[in-house]
């Protein structure tokens, strides 16, 4: 099985980088990426070992799997450039572009040809992305699994259902920028009490991480961990009251709709 990459962005080199050097379950020498700035690619290269391409026909006819790892806006021109050879070759193609629907990713793509909609986040860097997965009519459970090995190496995959892939977006895509936001916030409240901010970050990241743990483990409603950690008359249950004096839920929630209001303009439904 060979791999094919267009794009060697971010996104596109932390899969890349995860299904090499970050897992080693897959041979550098059977994936091929090309980059419309050639120098990402062949950085890329240089870092685990994977086949720079100078152009896409070139990726797409070495590969058994084409991964689509450019931004929703450049689709529609990149795909032109490899339509023919995707025609010819006929391989699962994988899209992480967001905002962009099974549907229009098959207009652009010959008939018949099986897409997966992958949505996978910033964590994927360090190999704790939380992906959402979806197929069209035309994938087998086979390539899905193959899809689902692919990710796998960088965090998380889940199916989830297209019509919710908007919202999985705002809650896998955007929020982590809302998480880092509330851990900057709480080291920066401990830095004005008197704590070295990078003893405080780490504090409030640690924290974070073994709350979520306790969601996912624990499987307590997040409302009774709350409950649990306010003791009656104590020093929690002050700090809960303030937040929501303050309006902290109705500030999540305005950023969740914000997000969700944009993807849907990208995914042309606004």
């Amino acid at each position: 099985m060979k791999y094919g990459f267009i794009g060697a962005g971010n996104m596109g080199g932390a899969i890349m980088k995860g299904m090499t050097i970050g897992t080693g379950k897959y041979d550098p020498k059977s994936i091929f990426v090309t980059d419309k700035f050639f120098p990402a690619a062949e950085n890329l290269s240089a870092a685990t070992g994977i086949i720079p391409c100078e152009t896409g026909a070139e990726v797409v006819a070495n590969a058994d799997v084409l991964v689509l790892a450019v931004k929703p806006h450049i689709l529609a021109t990149a795909i032109p450039e490899f339509y023919d050879v995707v025609a010819e070759k006929k391989p699962l193609v994988i899209s992480i572009a967001a905002g962009k629907t099974l549907e229009y990713l098959g207009s652009l793509l010959p008939a018949g040809t099986p897409v997966v909609r992958v949505m996978p986040n910033i964590n994927a860097k360090i190999g704790a992305a939380t992906c959402g997965i979806c197929k069209n009519e035309y994938v087998t459970e086979e390539q899905l699994e193959i899809a689902k090995g692919i990710f796998g190496t960088i965090g998380t995959v889940i199916e989830v259902d297209e019509n919710h892939f908007g919202i999985f977006t705002t809650l896998a895509g955007s929020a982590p920028a809302f998480a880092y936001m509330y851990m900057d916030a709480l080291a920066r409240a401990a830095v004005q009490s008197g704590m070295p901010k990078k003893q405080a970050l780490e504090i409030a990241a640690a924290t974070v991480e073994g709350s979520a743990k306790m969601v996912l483990k624990s499987g307590e409603h997040p409302w009774a961990l709350v409950d649990q950690v306010c003791s009656p008359g104590g020093t929690t249950i002050e700090g809960v009251l303030k937040l929501q004096e303050k309006g902290f839920e109705h500030a999540l929630k305005a950023a969740f709709d914000a997000v969700l209001e944009k993807d849907n303009m990208i995914a042309g439904k606004k």
